[in-house]
């Protein structure tokens, strides 16, 4: 079992930026894939960033550029830093463990899901 516990999300003017982390318990980040994902109102949860191979990181289109997923072993922790801001990035942030290293964007791959955190872009 992995636990995940997001947190720094809030509200934000477009352009902002804002640092999520996700802090794992039970194992470590290093043995899992770690991803993030979002869910806008209305719409359905869609990948955002994680790691491939070793420390290797992907991207949606829509926040390359713009968001780096990065992780501090030593604490068990995922980031994502979240730059530029736009008001369509407005949406709940998940924090996911895939312990088989499957398809990367797939919601399915996933296992393990943090309570989500709630990021609000305002124009």
């Amino acid at each position: 079992q992995v636990q995940l516990v997001e947190s720094g999300g809030g509200l934000v003017q477009a352009g902002g930026s804002l640092r999520l982390s996700c802090a794992a318990s039970g194992s470590t980040i290093s043995s899992v894939r770690m991803g993030w994902f979002r869910q806008a109102p209305g719409k359905e949860r869609e990948f955002v960033a994680s790691f491939t191979v070793k420390t290797m990181t992907y991207y949606a289109d829509s926040v390359k550029g713009r968001f780096t997923i990065s992780r501090d072993n030593a604490k068990n922790t995922v980031y994502l830093q979240m730059n530029s801001l736009k008001p369509e990035d407005t949406a709940v942030y998940y924090c996911a463990a895939d312990p088989r290293w499957s398809i990367v964007t797939r919601i399915e791959s996933y296992d393990y899901w943090g309570q989500g955190t709630q990021v609000t872009v305002s124009s």
